[in-house]
């Protein structure tokens, strides 16, 4: 699973797992964690620490820690071996059995987590920023990466994404998901439009399809068909009754069976940008000129879907 231009990047760590940020942490930067709940979950956590020394135990800045079966959150600081005041967030955005993407987001007062896409909690400092160098998470979890993202002005970026958290999403994890899955683009697209795609290709997954189409008719401007079996990705459009030319050239096929994924359409002025994952993938050229005639989103096929959004 890809980050875009990580500072530094952690693949499927052990769990226990401690990792060193090189030069600390600084505001602007994400802590990106990408991974999966086991069925038997329990709990979990992350600490973002002041070093990794056992004896004395180092300071704990952010402890973050999902308590599955008792559906909450427990925050809290640890100095000088003491642990403060808790802070407890009755709400619990992992599933046993389910894939994630945590994002912690630094900022000069707090960091900010999103879940998923979604914005979670803000933990106000108890610890000066600058001491923070270390990772450590632990507990029954599955993790696939671990990166650190500097500040990026990309619009596809993980920074882009996490950038748009408080913005109103047209549809969230909260609404209906279920594929085949339909929804409606107030006032169709324009420049500047995104949306964010996130979920999960099935463990036998043979293809799936995200498709842009006119509000009437068949027409469909944008025809994204990632086939996993063949590990070819197609783009496409269906204009007036018929197929164009296919597109298929990749650097990499960037889907799994089974595997979490998060696609971003970026629409420009000449073209759709499409990343996967944080990666940049591809440019679409505009088949249909007039955006605003693109009103509805559809996917189809062997995924399931976490969060769809228009930003």
């Amino acid at each position: 699973m890809a980050l875009t231009n990580p500072r530094q990047m952690f693949s499927n760590p052990a769990i226990p797992f401690a990792g060193t940020v090189l030069g600390g942490l600084v505001p602007g930067e994400m802590v990106v964690i990408q991974g999966s709940v086991p069925s038997d979950a329990d709990r979990f956590q992350v600490d973002l620490t002041c070093g990794s020394s056992t004896k004395p135990r180092a300071d704990v800045a952010f402890h973050f820690n999902p308590r599955i079966k008792k559906s909450c959150i427990v925050c809290n600081t640890l100095q000088k071996e003491a642990w403060g005041r808790e802070r407890i967030l009755h709400q619990m955005p992992f599933r046993a059995g389910a894939a994630f993407e945590l994002v912690i987001l630094v900022q000069e007062d707090q960091f900010k987590v999103a879940v998923n896409g979604a914005h979670v909690l803000d933990y106000k400092h108890r610890l000066e920023l600058e001491r923070v160098d270390t990772v450590l998470i632990q507990g029954k979890v599955s993790v696939q990466v671990v990166g650190v993202v500097p500040p990026a002005s990309n619009p596809v970026s993980p920074a882009a994404s996490l950038s748009s958290l408080d913005s109103e999403p047209v549809m969230s994890s909260s609404g209906d998901l279920s594929v085949p899955f339909r929804m409606q683009l107030d006032n169709g697209l324009s420049v500047g439009s995104n949306i964010v795609i996130k979920g999960q290709t099935s463990k036998k997954a043979i293809s799936f399809a995200v498709n842009l189409r006119e509000s009437v008719g068949s027409n469909i401007a944008l025809h994204l068909n990632p086939r996993l079996k063949k590990g070819v990705f197609v783009r496409n459009s269906f204009l007036s009754e018929c197929w164009g030319p296919e597109e298929t050239t990749l650097k990499s096929f960037p889907f799994e069976a089974g595997q979490y994924f998060e696609m971003i359409i970026c629409c420009e002025l000449k073209f759709f940008r499409v990343a996967v994952n944080g990666f940049h993938q591809l440019d679409f050229k505009h088949r249909v000129q007039d955006l605003s005639r693109i009103r509805q989103l559809e996917v189809l096929g062997d995924v399931s879907l976490l969060e769809v959004r228009k930003v």
